[in-house]
């Protein structure tokens, strides 16, 4: 009796060992590897060979890119309930691959922007070189967590994933040490967020106690039958869960940390923040509306609409403000350019609770593209801040004249930004969710939407302008480009101004991927309709 006893202890204790699918894993894990591997390193490497450390990041995030390969197929899930094996907390379907693309792409081309900094070039405007080892160790840190969130499938997994690519995000912001704006910013940042993480725990612990479960599908099967004593407790969870996602998307109002934190942090980084913490915010919110609270459409859905018209609107006036000799005007103006894009890409989420998840593809699309050409016009701004480190509006006049081949390409950025040929693959995205708004009868937010993208028009444009007008010239008659430098510089230091390999190779790449793009937008709608639950 106590044999059997003992024997049907051990199947018991078996059957709650889950199983482990090392593949469908392999990209967060194997980039979590490589921070933790970064961050022994540097403890043992010699401040001459640094430069290493960046090297081993760049490939292990190339390396975690590959990894996708082998999970095409969108087909795997792990970390499995034993009893019922359907539900799970990670699950590698086209979703989450598709975003992971987005977040492990953008991380790899951060890396490539933050290589000269941390080897031998200098932190933006501060002139102080940026510590090697934690930098990369942050930063791999951060992906680790961005790549994780798309694959929960559980509130637990997307809190601690949300967390994870959030929570280093704040050291990297604060980084260059010794500067005011950079710890300003930080904890400007840190504090917000924290704010926005505790209502967002309040709602999830809401949801918790009306449905008794965690995981998004049993939560959706929970919503369709609350109590009726327990649905308002049901309808607030549901609110204050969209809370912390809205910040991190940078969604009016919670988008008031941006402008300051993009112009404290490094210039890598803000275009990290610009794009894979966007990505991660939407992908959050997607999965908890679409999957977890189909049922309560009728809250989110007329909620994120009208965080959408308010975010473009917000975004676009703002940058539309900007003043062209402003110290790090450019920065601002992208980082109002990403409050009023994050507005976009919201409205085929609100219209998802009105026309089905069929309009999800339109976020998906509309994000991919935005990826791409705001991570190469941030990497121009790093090329830019490398002479001109105060980064406004008015320093770009005679980039065409310096540099021909970066200033075509960061007009065409622009233009994808705003839509107009021949950034087609702009000017497609935002067909693409203005037709998602109309299709879901949301006709007063597509208006709210024409309206906005007339208002981007005007200092995408001006912007483009600057960049190919004739240099300014100095007191001498000649370009101020070729004026002499300061008698304090010896004459060799226009040496220091050649362009770094590495962020030529950003430039370039996201430039060859926009006109890719361009040449055919409906491959993007295609692959962003295949990545669909």
């Amino acid at each position: 009796m106590t044999v059997a006893a003992a024997q049907g202890a051990a199947d018991s204790a078996a059957n709650l060992v889950q199983s482990v699918d090392w593949l469908a894993i392999a990209p967060p894990a194997l980039t979590a590897a490589v921070a933790l591997t970064v961050l022994i390193a540097d403890l043992f490497v010699p401040e001459r060979r640094k430069p290493l450390l960046g090297a081993v990041s760049v490939a292990g995030l190339a390396a975690a890119l590959l990894l996708l390969i082998p999970l095409r197929a969108g087909d795997r899930s792990t970390f499995c309930l034993t009893a019922e094996p359907e539900v799970c907390s990670y699950t590698a379907d086209h979703f989450t691959l598709v975003i992971q693309l987005l977040v492990l792409g953008g991380a790899l081309l951060t890396a490539l922007l933050s290589v000269h900094e941390l080897d031998g070039g200098r932190s933006g405007d501060t002139g102080r070189k940026l510590p090697a080892g934690e930098f990369w160790f942050l930063l791999l840190s951060s992906a680790a967590g961005a790549a994780l969130l798309p694959a929960a499938r559980d509130l637990a997994t997307l809190v601690v994933a949300l967390e994870v690519a959030t929570l280093p995000a704040f050291a990297l912001v604060g980084l260059k040490r010794g500067d005011r704006l950079s710890s300003e910013a930080a904890l400007k940042f840190f504090l917000s967020s924290v704010t926005a993480t505790a209502v967002m725990l309040l709602g999830v612990s809401f949801v918790y106690a009306a449905t008794g479960s965690l995981h998004l599908t049993e939560i959706a099967a929970g919503l369709d039958d609350v109590p009726g004593k327990l649905e308002t407790l049901a309808s607030a969870g549901v609110a204050l869960t969209l809370v912390g996602f809205a910040f991190k998307a940078a969604a009016a109002p919670f988008h008031f940390w941006v402008p300051d934190t993009y112009v404290g942090a490094p210039l890598p980084i803000a275009a990290y923040l610009s794009v894979v913490s966007k990505a991660v915010g939407f992908s959050g919110l997607i999965l908890v509306t679409v999957i977890a609270f189909p049922s309560h459409s009728d809250v989110w859905g007329p909620a994120v609409a009208v965080l959408a018209a308010l975010t473009m609107t917000v975004g676009n006036v703002a940058a539309l403000r900007q003043s062209a000799t402003r110290a790090w005007s450019a920065v601002r103006l992208l980082a109002w350019s990403s409050v009023a894009q994050a507005g976009y890409l919201l409205v085929p989420v609100a219209a998802a609770a009105y026309a089905g998840t069929d309009q999800i593809g339109s976020t998906v699309a509309y994000a991919l593209m935005y990826a791409v050409v705001n991570l190469g016009a941030f990497a121009v701004a790093a090329l830019v801040a490398r002479t001109k480190p105060l980064n406004r509006l008015a320093d770009y006049r005679g980039l065409a004249s310096e540099r021909p081949l970066v200033a075509l390409a960061m007009g065409f950025f622009l233009l994808c930004l705003a839509g107009l040929p021949p950034g087609i693959v702009g000017l497609f995205a935002k067909v693409t969710v203005f037709s998602s708004a109309v299709d879901a009868g949301l006709g007063w937010l597509a208006v709210v939407m024409a309206v906005n993208v007339v208002i981007a028009l005007f200092y995408y444009l001006q912007w483009t302008a600057v960049i190919f007008r004739a240099p300014e010239t100095a007191e001498d008659g000649r370009p101020e480009a070729e004026a002499p430098a300061p008698v304090i510089q010896p004459a060799g230091t226009l040496v220091a101004r050649r362009a770094p390999a590495p962020v030529l190779v950003a430039i370039g790449l996201t430039a060859v991927a926009g006109v890719a793009l361009s040449g055919a937008p409906q491959l993007v709608l295609r692959f962003a309709a295949e990545s669909l639950f």
